[in-house]
């Protein structure tokens, strides 16, 4: 039986996407299980494709339960709305210049664009949001897994570069999901935050989904298949 690692999540913004267009990055309401692998290739220091290593993760049990802050009566205070954040891709740049030229948008075979290589892009974020992700792990990599997560090889973020965690994110190896999930509350409740909804791997009571997250293959021509879950509300 492979074990658990449970995840802890939290940070003032997060952004977990899974169909965004270019021009548009939008975010699920909860972690994605691509986000979360790259984050562990992120502190494994691992780039590339992946393909061997994604394989052994692909069919492997992911769980979680998010929370929200409590207001001074302890009581749960509403979900904040996505925050929408407005960007210029390219803009002020001299296409003169070799260098600053590199850093305009150009069509894909690599002329101007037409109209100009400025773009207007919009970037959605969670607001203050914690999660408690129960991953099971494949048994034989769980041990560098949990030395990368200490020790991350590089920055490791939550969706975003601009997304950092507040709190370390390994929060120990378990048995099984209810038992990791069961840490992740108590130490929800140490944080004065409350729980709002959980989502489960398969189909079950509740209201179902097919996402597109689970990673095949990274790198430059990235491969993901879908992935049915089931989200409940906490009441």
């Amino acid at each position: 039986m492979n074990p658990y690692l449970l995840l802890w999540l939290e940070a003032p913004l997060q952004a977990w996407g899974h169909d965004s267009k270019f021009g548009r990055r939008d975010s699920l309401d909860f972690p994605t299980k691509s986000g979360v692998l790259g984050l562990l290739c992120c502190a494994r220091g691992a780039g590339g494709e992946e393909r061997d290593w994604l394989a052994a993760w692909a069919d492997l049990d992911m769980q979680l339960e998010a929370f929200v802050a409590k207001d001074a009566k302890g009581l749960p205070l509403p979900r904040q709305p996505l925050l929408r954040d407005f960007h210029m891709v390219g803009s002020g740049y001299d296409d003169n210049d070799p260098w600053q030229s590199l850093l305009i948008p150009k069509t894909s075979e690599g002329k101007k664009a037409v109209g100009g290589g400025t773009k207007m892009t919009y970037r959605y974020y969670l607001q203050d949001m914690a999660y408690a992700v129960a991953l099971e792990a494949p048994a034989a990599q769980v041990d560098e897994v949990v030395a990368a997560l200490k020790a991350p090889v590089w920055d490791v973020y939550l969706g975003r570069k601009n997304c950092v965690p507040t709190e370390f994110i390994f929060q120990g190896v378990h048995d099984g999901p209810e038992a990791a999930l069961a840490v992740g509350r108590q130490l929800a409740e140490a944080k004065q935050r409350a729980g709002a909804l959980r989502v489960s791997q398969g189909e079950h009571d509740g209201e179902v989904l097919t996402i597109n997250d689970v990673p095949l293959q990274f790198g430059q021509d990235k491969r993901y298949r879908d992935r049915r879950v089931t989200v409940q509300k906490v009441e």
